[in-house]
């Protein structure tokens, strides 16, 4: 059994048990993994508040042939302020939903894993917005190897102009789209993301209903 640190963001956790929790992880050095913390729910000297959604947590684990068991955790930020408003919440559960499903197990994407920690950190520091959440999607499509055509589409040359500049330019916040781009935004990404999936996303559902 191999023991290691890892960096790491919370993608998704379920309670196994009385006292123990699986979460999903999505790491900086192995990418996508699942590991059972024992005991979670009771032990406050091994978790103590780190095992949340969302949070980014510095990890010691134990890997064998099996699930990876979560020794130790400690926190690099829970970013707070998202747990304070439901667009928030929905926002950033939609980003890392999305991560879980997109992505292969065990394959490492530092260039996905920066660009999630990185919008977790604006959503925890500004507004929620619709514009920020598009800037999401296409990047991420961008570096998994799916990123849809901007020629010869349905959507303006507005649209593409800025879904092209939201590739290039790296910052959450710089860009801004309009509300008809916004909706032709979605026309292009929507579908394209969901030709990876074997189902509806449960975040985008719940955004929706916000208003997000």
């Amino acid at each position: 059994m191999k023991k290691s640190q890892t960096e790491a963001i919370v993608l998704r956790l379920i309670d196994y048990g009385e006292a123990d929790r699986i979460a999903t992880l999505f790491t900086l050095e192995q990418g996508r993994i699942s590991g059972i913390a024992r005991g979670a729910k009771k032990s406050r000297k091994r978790f103590g508040g780190a095992l949340e959604s969302f949070a980014h947590l510095k990890l010691q684990i134990q890997q064998g042939s099996g699930m990876a068991t979560l020794l130790s955790a400690d926190i690099g930020s829970i970013f707070p302020t998202i747990r304070t408003e439901l667009e928030r919440i929905g926002s950033a559960a939609y980003a890392c939903e999305l991560v879980e499903r997109l992505t292969p197990e065990a394959e490492p994407a530092p260039r996905l894993f920066r660009l999630l920690f990185c919008y977790l950190e604006h959503l925890d520091r500004a507004s929620p917005s619709p514009s920020d959440r598009r800037f999401f999607a296409v990047n991420l499509l961008k570096i998994l190897g799916y990123q849809p055509e901007l020629d010869g589409t349905r959507i303006s040359g507005q649209t593409a102009e800025l879904l092209s500049r939201a590739m290039q330019s790296g910052r959450f916040g710089s860009i801004v789209f309009p509300d008809a781009c916004l909706r032709e935004a979605d026309l292009l990404l929507n579908p394209a993301i969901d030709l990876h999936l074997d189902r509806p996303l449960k975040s985008l559902a719940f955004l929706q209903a916000c208003g997000g």
